[in-house]
């Protein structure tokens, strides 16, 4: 028995279907149609000759089938970036200086390795880090590609829409050995949180789970969100952190996890300067390697 012969384009719909457990969710991260994500699914079977997916009523659940070549089909993603990264060093040299500006979790935690990934590939190109919470303007220039967590409204600009980053309670060991894990969400506000000094959307983000917060409910609070992470980590109380920090940190454990806004991320560049060869080197580099690691990320979280 021959084995089945399909289209390998097909693969990277499935795997965003995976990952986001619907036709809808699959279709926001790779920027196309609801349709468009259905169809790739149907053809993919069709080719398989096996079902993929089954409707529930919270979405689309894996089959049996599924879940075995989900691991592969991951690897054939793996080595599609691969791909992409060799295609890069073989363009033509560009150089110059390109200013990224990214939050302080983002440019503490995740620019860091994607830099080094970029630069062993273009060496040419200087790469400056803006370390702010604080949205740049990119039509001062105040920086030529900005890693946003809210959906740009200046004009003039290309935004791609990369996926999410999703904020968790969290807290040390030693923090839930002396107080206990809350195992519902009202339960918080009987613990010591740790919070922003100013978070309007982590209290919207209460509301949302019916809980009503204010920051008198947040014992310790901070303008700094690598400050939260610390004091954290020092036992000081529950705090909220991105996945993409906290899952790097063994010392640190999570509790419910409904609870928590998720944060669309957008990748954001001036479109009058879009054409310069180094900065659209870095903002296509960027791209790629940022929905990967928001995709591991949710992938993880599931």
């Amino acid at each position: 028995m021959s084995e089945p012969d399909f289209d390998w384009t097909l693969i990277r719909s499935f795997l965003a279907v995976m990952e986001a457990g619907s036709l809808l969710g699959a279709s926001k991260r790779l920027h196309t149609t609801q349709p468009t994500i259905g169809r790739h699914i149907a053809q993919l079977e069709s080719q398989l000759g096996c079902a993929l997916f089954e409707r529930t009523g919270r979405g689309l659940s894996p089959t049996r089938v599924a879940l075995r070549i989900a691991e592969d089909a991951q690897r054939m993603a793996d080595g599609a970036h691969a791909v992409a990264r060799a295609l890069y060093s073989l363009r033509e040299d560009v150089s110059g200086s390109v200013r990224i500006s990214a939050s302080q979790t983002m440019a503490y935690v995740v620019l860091p390795e994607i830099v080094q990934r970029l630069r062993s590939v273009h060496p040419q190109i200087h790469v400056e880090i803006q370390s702010t919470n604080a949205v740049a303007n990119l039509l001062r220039r105040e920086a030529d590609i900005a890693v946003r967590m809210l959906a740009p409204e200046q004009g003039s600009v290309v935004a791609r829409r990369l996926g999410v980053s999703k904020v968790s309670a969290y807290a040390s060991r030693d923090y839930f050995q002396r107080r206990g894990q809350p195992v519902r969400p009202a339960e918080l506000l009987q613990h010591d949180l740790i919070g922003l000094i100013d978070d309007d959307v982590l209290l919207r983000g209460f509301a949302e789970g019916g809980v009503i917060a204010t920051r008198e409910n947040f014992q310790v609070r901070t303008d700094d969100q690598l400050v939260v992470w610390q004091l954290v980590r020092a036992g000081l109380g529950i705090g909220f952190l991105t996945d993409s920090i906290a899952q790097r940190d063994p010392s640190l454990v999570r509790v419910l996890p409904e609870v928590g806004p998720v944060m669309p991320v957008w990748l954001v560049v001036h479109n009058e300067i879009r054409g310069n060869p180094a900065i659209r080197v870095v903002f296509d580099f960027l791209a790629s390697e940022l929905e990967r690691e928001l995709a591991a990320g949710r992938a993880a979280d599931g």
